[in-house]
């Protein structure tokens, strides 16, 4: 107790002397925290010896990690759930925006930046992984990374597995709440595909599961981003069934290899081949070996569901263009297939994938879209020309088909499914500091991704979540147009299911806590009259002002400051 006293003057002293508001806060928290589970030691000020190293433990892109970056002005590295609950009462009592990291993979910070003063509550320590092998199902919190929950299955059955990422040190909570891809997904779909039950904190600070929240909210946070509605705390997963072997390659072609044949090739049949079998392709510019001169190479990744023997078998039948041969192939168990994805080395001990530090952090930038057409030769020509014109831009194709083409559309918020032929990443990766350098490598996915218009999804230009892109939008929540701002990045995302996600997020978070520079956005005031107004009725207009003058009495009206945050 004498500890924890101490740590409390230690943390009003270094705050009251900055800021009193800051102060309120933390007393708020410390008010509103259970006694058997104090909170004190989970807060950390910019004062405290510990900030800089939490803050920058989970920073995945160094572009963020600058000394000019805005940072919270306080860290909530909750134990308990009462942590979380705190957290979210204080946040809406001050006015504070809470940023929500359990990984720190947001491509664009998201989830630890902010332009207005915030606190961020990081998810590290809430980790557990509940492995039940008999009902084949797992517990997974949203601070455990994909590694652990791999390591942690294969720990009990060499035959089970979860569809997910093949980046190992991702956090569950973005990466299944956003939609969760990996290279089971044609085999079992996504990761929120798999997703049976969840625990949620809401706005109101109650821990609710699947049957207390009911299937509205549960059907969003299985794919529209689970920090749009709440803190989610962990999921229940459904396992899946892999073979004790499986195959693995990589083959690397050069447009002097004949790639602009195999690539045109590869996108009739990875779509469509075998459901056990997921061909990622790679495409960046290298210099030739002999010649010098800047050339394509198309690098082709798979994960094969069987032997090497009945692949090759498979690829000679569909794909002979690759000319794939047995000694270019792996066979390994599902988990150590996890290490050669992310490019270690296979022989590694498999306790690696314990380790949540990433092997290199680089600056970076993405962007995504779908395509839904196959590409001419002549159009792969062109894309090759403007790849070397660029020289520093970089394209991952992930084939769809499958499991992916058997779901519907709105089956969960994630839409992108039948009728996408595969998803393309674009990468800029780079490990200069400074303005320029920046500048150059975002221009040039910004270019490529405008070169590439004609070949993928229009009207609208479809986009994945978890690949977070601020050049589509940025919603400023503030008095107007908040839902119109939403719904330029919104139908990007999700499709037609925006509007559903709209109608949720109102009814759960009325007073838009839980936002973003790309959150779903509620529909505030202006939105609700500007909606009726463009129909053109009068009686509408009236209508709407009296059903939102009641909606307002009934959320609190302005002491929830809906109206701001519209």
């Amino acid at each position: 107790m004498l500890l924890h006293i101490i740590v409390l003057l230690s943390l009003f002293s270094s705050v009251f002397a900055t800021n009193s508001a800051h102060n309120n806060f933390i007393q708020c928290l410390v008010n509103n925290s259970e006694p058997s589970n104090p909170i004190i030691e989970s807060i950390f000020t910019q004062n405290s010896p510990s900030f800089p190293s939490i803050l920058q433990a989970y920073i995945r892109n160094l572009r963020f990690n600058t000394s000019t970056t805005p940072k919270p002005f306080l860290i909530i590295t909750p134990l308990y759930v009462s942590h979380i609950k705190a957290s979210i009462i204080c946040g809406q009592k001050h006015n504070f925006q809470m940023k929500i990291r359990s990984g720190g993979h947001d491509y664009e910070g998201v989830s630890y930046v902010a332009e207005v003063p915030f606190f961020m509550l990081d998810m590290f320590n809430l980790r557990s992984i509940e492995v039940d092998i008999e009902n084949e199902t797992a517990w997974i919190q949203s601070g455990a990374t994909l590694g652990e929950v791999y390591y942690r299955i294969a720990e009990k059955s060499e035959i089970h597995g979860f569809p997910a990422g093949v980046c190992p040190t991702v956090g569950v909570g973005g990466h299944v709440s956003g939609g969760g891809y990996g290279n089971l997904m044609r085999k079992y779909g996504t990761s929120i595909d798999n997703v049976i039950d969840a625990q949620i904190i809401d706005a109101k600070g109650r821990l609710l599961d699947r049957e207390e929240m009911g299937e509205d909210l549960f059907w969003a946070i299985k794919g529209g981003g689970g920090a749009n509605f709440g803190v989610v705390l962990s999921y229940k997963i459904k396992l899946v069934h892999v073979p004790k072997i499986v195959t693995v390659f990589e083959v690397q072609r050069t447009l002097e290899q004949n790639a602009t044949n195999i690539v045109y090739n590869w996108q009739h049949v990875a779509p469509t081949t075998s459901n056990d079998l997921f061909i990622r392709l790679i495409l960046d510019v290298v210099k030739d070996a002999k010649n010098g001169m800047k050339t394509i190479r198309a690098s082709f990744i798979a994960l094969y569901l069987g032997d090497s023997k009945s692949l090759v078998s498979l690829m000679n039948e569909s794909f002979p263009q690759l000319g794939l041969m047995e000694s270019d192939c792996i066979e390994t168990s599902w988990l150590k297939s996890v290490l050669f994805w992310d490019n270690i080395n296979i022989d590694t001990p498999v306790e690696i994938l314990l380790e949540r530090q990433p092997q290199l952090l680089r600056y970076l930038k993405r962007k995504s879209d779908y395509v839904k057409e196959p590409i001419s030769i002549m159009g792969f020509e062109g894309i090759w020309k403007k790849m070397i014109e660029l020289e520093k831009g970089v394209m991952f194709f992930n084939p769809y088909g499958g499991k992916m083409a058997e779901i519907s559309s709105n089956e969960t918020p994630l839409p992108h499914r039948a009728g996408n032929l595969w998803k393309i990443q674009y990468q800029a990766n780079w490990n200069e500091a400074g303005e320029e350098v920046t500048f150059y490598h975002i221009n040039v996915t910004r270019e490529l991704y405008k070169y590439m218009t004609p070949f993928v999804s229009k009207n609208p230009r479809q986009a994945y979540l978890n690949y977070k892109d601020l050049d589509l939008g940025i919603n400023q929540h503030g008095f107007f147009s908040s839902h119109s701002q939403g719904s330029v990045y919104g139908i990007q995302y999700f499709k037609d299911n925006f509007h559903r996600l709209v109608q949720i997020k109102s009814k759960v978070d009325p007073g838009n806590f839980f936002r973003n520079e790309q959150s779903i956005p509620v529909l505030g005031y202006v939105d609700r009259v500007r909606m009726v107004i463009e129909n053109k009725s009068f009686i509408s207009i009236i209508f709407c002002l009296l059903v939102n003058w009641i909606w307002k009495r009934t959320h609190g009206g302005v002491k929830k400051k809906i109206v701001f945050f519209g």
